[in-house]
């Protein structure tokens, strides 16, 4: 009969057998569907266990075989097929930003967008979407080394769902609720953890260049493929890590997990000078971690307090967004011939995304001297409280480079608006953009953080301040412990009434504000047609 199909051999290795043992034979035709195949599959094992999260795994084509319904003939499987039946979930080892690591069940068949869906439903963070899964640093070596052994947190218990999770009152899923041990889990997931060390942030991998922070784009996990497919094995270990840096609604009453993690992370990369600032911001920093390690230490996680936090933090982090068109005539200074030294004033004029300059304001109305577009410009501060030094430094593109250009401002109010103008210009915004006040408030807010407390002064020097552990290793090369000490206890004057939400908020508030927040550095190749027709420039997004 021309219609019979021949039958052939399919070798299949099962993972429930044993590593050791040999892959099963079972007879088929090329009309089989693959669930008959799994079927016959669990016949020949016979095994009493549940089968439903199975699926088979092509080694050679390095793709899962997920769609039932197809046959073989179809899926282009034949006998030199090497087909690995085992689960679609396995355990994977993943390291949080504030250093916990956790045992849990991820699905390694999903494309890896999906599978970050799973493990933020499970760990109940909103908006999956901003974070993904990455390679940790120089793991190999740290296997050898005995010292690194860490603790891990076992969650493989937990089912993964695929609708929403019920939470409680207290904002702790369901899922941790069952246990002493689960609950224990959702408290570190949800506080701070201690300040590390100043040998473990010493030991910890910093970015030397800016060369060095396109690396990290190789260790991403390319998120429209599984895990398996990219050399992922049960038991290995990744990071999840927040990867793009426009976090949308964030809610204290909902965020708890996704609000401390961020701050973890952020905390991160202040202190492994990953994000640059300046001495007074990472005072300022400092002490925003010491009031956060204190309230972490002392909260116990109870619908109560954490109530009066949220509601705390939700009254004091309210900002009204107003657009307002006003004019933006101010006197300022400019260096001359790119000095710090040689200051040569003029009147400045502020329209849509450019600067314009004049000799003086009488000459305000006629030709300028020249005028600078900020449009994809770089703006940092270049502030000093006690000194009376309120400078903004601007890197603006021109066709031979960047050039490079200082404003120097009169007091804090002028500093402020032009601040707040010149890093809404750079993004292609006017002063009429309903961000504007809000970006002013918030810079003059942080500034009246930064000046000295009238109780500064008196403030007793804490010996429980471990202050070498709040701030990047250059500044505890630069100063002595006691030194920090008095600094970090000043600017903590200014924040020492934040609840602790207030407090992770801030912290964000300021960390986003910084110059290179949010920057991510991409190495290129380029052509030799590329390189005759144009020169070489670094490429930031």
């Amino acid at each position: 009969d021309p219609h019979t199909q021949t039958s052939w051999d399919l070798s299949v290795t099962v993972e429930e057998l044993g590593p050791e043992a040999p892959p099963i034979k079972i007879s088929v035709t090329s009309d089989l569907h693959i669930g008959g195949v799994i079927f016959k599959i669990v016949e020949k094992t016979q095994l009493q266990c549940d089968w439903s999260d199975h699926a088979l795994w092509w080694e050679q084509k390095q793709q899962w075989v997920l769609r039932t319904s197809w046959t073989l003939d179809k899926c282009g499987i034949h006998a030199d097929a090497r087909l690995l039946f085992t689960p679609q979930h396995k355990a994977l080892r993943l390291g949080l930003p504030n250093g916990v690591t956790l045992r849990l069940r991820a699905c390694f068949s999903s494309p890896v967008f999906r599978t970050v869906h799973g493990i933020c439903q499970l760990l109940n963070i909103r908006y999956p979407e901003e974070m993904s899964l990455l390679r940790p640093v120089e793991e190999k070596k740290k296997k050898k080394d005995k010292d690194s052994a860490e603790d891990e947190y076992d969650l493989t218990g937990v089912p993964l769902t695929s609708g929403s999770v019920p939470v409680l009152n207290s904002g702790m899923p369901v899922h941790f609720a069952d246990s002493p041990k689960t609950q224990a889990i959702y408290k570190m997931l949800v506080v701070s953890q201690p300040s590390p060390s100043p040998e473990s942030i010493a030991k910890l991998y910093r970015p030397a260049s800016k060369v060095d922070k396109t690396h990290i784009h190789t260790r991403w996990l390319d998120s429209s493929r599984c895990l398996l497919q990219q050399g992922v094995q049960e038991n290995d270990k990744l990071w999840l890590r927040f990867k793009y840096y426009t976090f949308h609604d964030m809610e204290p009453k909902y965020d708890g997990v996704r609000l401390t993690q961020l701050y973890e992370q952020a905390r991160w990369a202040i202190l492994l000078e990953d994000n640059d600032c300046t001495e007074e911001e990472m005072m300022l920093f400092g002490a925003l971690q010491y009031h956060i390690g204190k309230l972490s230490l002392s909260q116990e996680v109870n619908s109560c307090q954490g109530m009066e936090d949220l509601e705390s933090a939700l009254e004091s982090l309210e900002v009204k967004m107003v657009g307002e068109n006003k004019s933006a005539d101010v006197l300022v200074r400019a260096p001359k011939k790119l000095s710090l030294r040689d200051y040569k004033q003029y009147w400045f004029k502020f329209q849509d995304t450019s600067i314009f300059y004049y000799k003086s304001k009488d000459e305000s109305y006629g030709e300028p001297i020249q005028q600078m577009n900020l449009k994809g410009c770089e703006v940092a501060p270049d502030v000093n409280i006690a000194g009376q030094k309120f400078c903004i430094r601007l890197l603006v593109p021109a066709p031979e480079g960047m050039n490079e250009a200082y404003l120097r401002c009169e007091n804090e109010k002028q500093y402020s608006e032009w601040m707040a103008a010149c890093k809404l210009a750079s993004k292609g915004l006017t002063l009429l953009d309903s961000s504007y006040q809000k970006e002013v408030k918030n810079i003059q807010t942080f500034l009246a953080m930064q000046r000295p407390s009238s109780s500064a002064s008196t403030a007793q020097v804490d010996e429980s301040i471990n202050t070498l552990s709040l701030v990047s290793p250059r500044y505890t090369k630069k100063y002595k412990a006691k030194q920090l000490t008095i600094r970090i206890l000043e600017a903590y004057q200014n924040v020492a009434q934040l609840s602790l939400m207030a407090a992770i908020l801030k912290f964000l508030q300021i960390w986003q504000s910084l110059p290179d927040f949010g920057i991510s550095y991409f190495m290129i190749r380029k052509t030799l047609a590329d390189q005759a027709n144009s020169q070489s420039r670094a490429i930031e997004c």
